[in-house]
């Protein structure tokens, strides 16, 4: 992805071996493609901050640093937790971001890029989704797992939650039988597709309309002071008008940026700026920490909020949700001792007056 502007992503079918590590995917959900086969996460790394359960992978977004050999290949992992509750208002507990990264010369893919035809199956799918060099991968979650079923010792997963939801589901059913299914999808999952992107076509209007059309929207969100002046006092009623209408501007701008593509669900723009949905809940320079390696952290990406309608997650009444989640990355993109680099996500949420 280029850092030029902003790219845009949407979401596409792909044929399963597209959304492998070899082939360097964007995708949104299923089991993470790691990147680099070493120096994963651990599971504690890997748990809601709030409800100490296992995050689902959301999505991944690979993005080489262009010119910087360390970051030739580069990919930016998001997971989340899948319980409703713990989805407080702009409380980002719930969600991590990690950044890992190679050089073009790696002991894990060759040096020239992946074919663009489908390559000869002379791996084993199977062990693809439950190992990678050796460390073995949870069946529920695709996450490092070293606790493996007792009876049957062919899976393996990330603790006993997940072993447990396994069991359940299908395990119970099919330990210790060689008709196992043990690559089935896991019901953890959220539905997997490939993330394609194209540039944001940038729309030559004056700055004079814009002007305009920012008036309009302000006289539009004002409030009639005539109705409410004998029960407020005329500087709360003026503090309540200014906010209401900076938060409308925001949102509407919001709203008239995504309109000509309005399925996106990713915006790119490593050094950008995001697109806030709120002009509350805004972070500071101060609200976004500086990397473990020292170096400022920088907008990267953002997630828009019209990929919940493709996660299937609303079913039973009550929804994950979130207005967007930007990613902040180093700077300097640097190699933190060759492991998966816990970056900053920032979670904003619609008002309530902007949710129905």
């Amino acid at each position: 992805m280029s850092s030029a502007g902003v790219v845009l992503g949407f979401l596409e079918e792909a044929e399963p071996w597209r959304l492998l590590s070899p082939q360097f995917p964007s995708k949104v959900g299923g089991k993470p493609a790691w990147l680099s086969q070493r120096g994963l996460p651990a599971q504690p790394e890997l748990e809601c901050e709030i409800c100490h359960l296992p995050m689902a992978f959301l999505l991944q977004v690979y993005a080489p640093i262009s010119g910087q050999d360390r970051s030739f290949h580069r990919t930016l992992f998001l997971f989340c937790c899948k319980t409703h509750e713990c989805y407080v208002c702009n409380d980002s507990r719930c969600m991590k971001v990690f950044r890992s990264q190679l050089p073009r010369r790696n002991d894990f893919y060759p040096y020239d890029p992946p074919p663009e035809d489908e390559p000869p199956s002379d791996s084993d799918p199977v062990q693809s989704v439950l190992s990678v060099s050796g460390v073995k991968l949870c069946w529920v979650c695709g996450c490092p797992g070293k606790k493996a079923c007792s009876r049957c010792h062919a899976v393996s997963y990330c603790g006993k939650h997940h072993q447990t939801l396994h069991w359940k589901h299908a395990h119970k059913r099919e330990c210790c039988s060689q008709e196992a299914s043990i690559v089935t999808t896991s019901p953890f999952l959220f539905p997997e597709s490939e993330l394609v992107t194209e540039p944001e076509e940038e729309e030559e209007e004056k700055q004079e309309d814009t002007k305009k059309a920012e008036d309009e929207e302000e006289e539009e969100g004002s409030v009639d002071f005539s109705s409410l002046a004998d029960t407020l006092a005329e500087a709360d009623l003026e503090e309540m008008a200014m906010h209401e209408t900076e938060d409308n501007k925001v949102f509407q701008r919001f709203k008239k940026k995504i309109e000509p593509e309005p399925h996106q669900v990713v915006r790119y723009s490593r050094g950008g700026s995001p697109l806030w949905v709120s002009s509350q809940h805004i972070p500071s320079d101060q609200n976004i920490p500086p990397c473990t390696c020292g170096a400022k952290r920088i907008f990267e990406f953002q997630v828009m909020p019209q990929l919940l309608n493709s996660l299937c997650v609303d079913s039973t009444g009550a929804s994950i949700d979130w207005g967007t989640l930007a990613v902040y990355t180093c700077s300097a993109s640097c190699n933190n001792d060759d492991r998966y680099c816990p970056e900053f996500i920032w979670k904003q949420d619609f008002r309530s007056a902007h949710t129905d």
